[in-house]
């Protein structure tokens, strides 16, 4: 049996797996002693390290006195958080690293510059040439090399900190040299605005005067395109002729109100003397004082002469008098009224010759006030470059006024500062020896302790028979002894297979012979079983995988427990590591069954009938890698219709897998004819040498099967499938 199936039958003892670590509790505490003893000897014989930090702050240091004119009041800090990130780069960067070097002198140094004061066995390693010479490197990257390796720089989480961390052998410089790189940091950054405003500044110079050049021509090209095209400003920037237009405008209005007006009172006045009406509704004739006191003596006279009529006649020459007149009064109105309706008459004529002079002048304005506004667009354009290039000179003057004091004080105070220096360690980094010895002998018990569990786990001594990997020993009952061994039946020996069983029966004394002579000690011996050249399932195995077989087609004459053969070649093989599949073709399910513990799966029938797939009827063996095609759930009447297509499944599988075991249980040759193939190996499964199987054994060979081989399952268990036994003598 393969390793893979032993396996399967045996369980891990927990409990003896971790009772070896008691009994070997003396190696596991030896070695995890003698390791920390080893750590603790290196981390005491280690150089020490010490480290220190300089922490620098990002930040805007120009007060509200001395921040340039057009920039932010706050002071909120003027990088964010890609900019503190390259300020990082910077800080590390190879300029001011070489800085510090130098300023410490750092070259001298052996733990700076291995170079420095090489050990006599480092020399000879490098003149044995098992080692590189550090002379072939420049003095300047050696040290370089060695300050990065011990430098760290980095930015503390959502802050504007910047943390210079370095490590070194002398606490003096490990305080020393971030508090170096933090100045120097600072000066070049310093030294970094200083020429940044030098160079604004002898920008700026030569920009000024070449605007201040610009802006003199430019507002001397207005003063003489404003003389050229005569354009007089008159009140509110205007030009003089648009300013007149408009007034003459106000004044045409005015006039031709005024006409207008004096029109219609004369036509009024005209139409009350033609049609006799009444001028008392005309307030210009109202107006006049003489109308007005002929008004009063026409009223006085209707008084008198109604106050005579009451005592008078019409005739009477007294009221006679006074109606002539009232009648001369009548016409001295009317006259009046006629000499107001020529006067407004007149006016209104007067008005109309102002009028047509004012057009005239309207016109003529017109035409001057269009030149004008065509003249004004080309002096707006020259007064906007003028103005332009005033504003942006008086820009660059007042930068340059700022850059130029900033110069001459040297004010430029950096956007970073040192509030964190460096101060000289007391204690080393590294080692830390208690750490160190505790992690060692923790880590060291460990490691023995998982070393102990796997030598006690592949020893083998862990392990215990898994529940339910054997079965109770099956009774069996005496049978006669067989005389002879064919070692194989071949089509010229068939007679003497059938005389075999007959002479077999016909010897029961020898059974009882031996079973007389078994030792007194209670021991029972088996009788030699009878056989008929038949192999067991380790030899069937062997030549299916010798052969290269891609079929194998197993017949069962003695029933369902005969089928256990199939099963048992089928893991076998697959436990070797071939791809298998067991097609059961049994009325019964009997080969399939023990493989997967039910009957309900759908199988070859359902396939058959056309109600599942190929995905769908494969299943996994619970007890090995094997794949099992059971019977089925569906009509076995409807399914046996679609018999013809069983060569086309067979041909289907056989190039899916690598071997297809088929049990047709007690079939005969013409059973089998449709799955028998190319590469195909034909098996009969026997329990026990009876007529039954030597008939069907015969038959076989006659219908064209000679290499028949006969196999059995007795005697060979395995987990999952039930062992037959021998059938009882009755």
């Amino acid at each position: 049996m393969s390793v893979q199936s032993a396996a399967a039958d045996v369980d891990v003892d927990l409990r003896q797996l971790f009772a070896s670590l008691a009994r070997n509790w003396l190696r596991i505490l030896v070695v995890a002693l003698v390791v920390t003893g080893l750590a603790l000897a290196l981390a005491w014989l280690a150089t020490p390290h010490y480290m220190a930090e300089t922490r620098l702050l990002i930040e805007t240091r120009e007060s509200v006195y001395t921040r340039p004119d057009g920039t932010n009041n706050d002071d909120s800090p003027i990088l964010d958080e890609e900019g503190v990130t390259s300020q990082v780069e910077v800080i590390s960067s190879t300029d001011i690293l070489k800085q510090v070097a130098q300023k410490l002198n750092l070259s001298r140094l052996a733990e700076f510059d291995e170079a420095a004061d090489m050990p006599v066995l480092s020399r000879l390693l490098v003149i044995a040439g098992l080692k590189s010479d550090p002379n072939e490197i420049p003095p300047e990257e050696r040290v370089l090399k060695t300050m990065r390796e011990k430098l760290n720089v980095y930015r503390v989480e959502k802050s504007r900190v910047i943390v210079i961390e370095f490590s070194s052998e002398n606490p003096r410089l490990a305080a020393e040299i971030p508090n170096a790189i933090a100045d120097a940091y600072i000066s070049v950054q310093g030294n970094a605005k200083t020429e940044s405003n030098s160079a604004a500044t002898d920008w700026l110079a030569p920009e000024i005067a070449d605007l201040s050049k610009r802006v003199k021509d430019a507002e001397g090209k207005v003063a003489s395109y404003r003389a050229q095209s005569d354009l007089l400003m008159g009140g509110n920037n205007s030009v003089l002729a648009t300013q007149q237009l408009s007034e003459l405008s106000s004044e045409l209005s005015r006039v031709r109100a005024n006409r207008a007006s004096a029109e219609a009172t004369a036509d009024g006045v005209r139409r009350a003397l033609q049609n006799g009406g009444s001028l008392d509704a005309v307030p210009e004739v109202l107006s006049s004082e003489l109308i007005q006191r002929l008004r009063e003596r026409q009223v006085e006279l209707k008084t008198n002469i109604a106050d005579l009529s009451t005592s008078l006649l019409d005739n009477h020459p007294r009221i006679r008098a006074l109606r002539s007149q009232l009648a001369d009064l009548d016409r001295q109105i009317r006259n009046e009224a006629e000499k107001i309706m020529r006067g407004l008459m007149t006016q209104a004529q007067t008005a109309q010759a102002r009028e047509n002079q004012l057009v005239a002048d309207v016109n003529t304005l017109k035409a001057a006030s269009a030149r004008a506004g065509d003249q004004q667009v080309e002096l707006d354009a020259l007064q906007r470059e003028a103005t332009a290039q005033r504003q942006l000179l008086e820009s660059y003057l007042t930068r340059y006024r700022e850059a130029s004091s900033r110069k001459d004080s040297n004010y430029l105070p950096v956007d970073a500062r040192v509030f964190s220096r460096a101060v000289a360690p007391s204690e080393p980094y590294f080692p830390k020896i208690l750490p160190i010895a505790g992690a060692a002998f923790v880590g060291s018990l460990l490691l023995m302790a998982i070393v102990t569990l796997l030598q006690e786990l592949f020893s083998g001594r862990a392990m215990r028979p898994a529940a339910g990997a054997r079965f109770e020993r099956i009774e069996q009952v005496a049978m006669p002894v067989a005389r002879q061994e064919p070692a194989d039946i071949e089509e010229g020996d068939i007679g003497e297979v059938e005389d075999r069983a007959p002479e077999a029966e016909a010897e029961p004394e020898a059974v009882a012979a031996a079973q007389a002579t078994a030792p007194a000690t209670g021991e029972v011996v088996e009788p030699a079983r009878p056989t008929l050249g038949e192999v067991e399932i380790d030899k069937a195995v062997e030549k299916l995988i010798s052969s290269g077989a891609a079929r194998a087609i197993f017949v069962s004459p003695e029933g369902d427990e005969a089928a256990a053969s199939a099963v048992l070649v089928a893991r076998e093989v697959s436990d070797a590591g071939l791809r298998v599949l067991l097609l059961d073709l049994t009325a019964s399910g009997a080969a399939s069954r023990p493989m997967l513990d039910s009957g309900l799966f759908p199988g070859i029938t359902n396939l058959l009938a056309s109600e599942a797939q190929f995905s769908d009827v494969i299943h996994p063996d619970l007890y090995s890698d094997c794949h099992v095609i059971p019977v089925g759930t569906a009509d076995p009447v409807r399914a046996m219709r679609a018999a013809d297509r069983l060569p086309i499944i067979m041909q289907s599988l056989t190039t899916a897998y690598d071997l297809v075991v088929v049990e047709c249980g007690p079939t005969d040759a013409q059973g089998i004819g449709r799955l028998v193939g190319e590469g195909t190996e034909v098996f009969l499964s026997m329990l026990e040498p009876d007529d039954e199987v030597t008939h069907a054994a015969v038959e076989l060979i006659e219908s064209g099967y000679p290499d028949l081989t006969l196999v059995t399952p007795v005697g060979h268990a395995t987990p999952g499938t039930p062992v037959p036994g021998r059938r009882s003598a009755a």
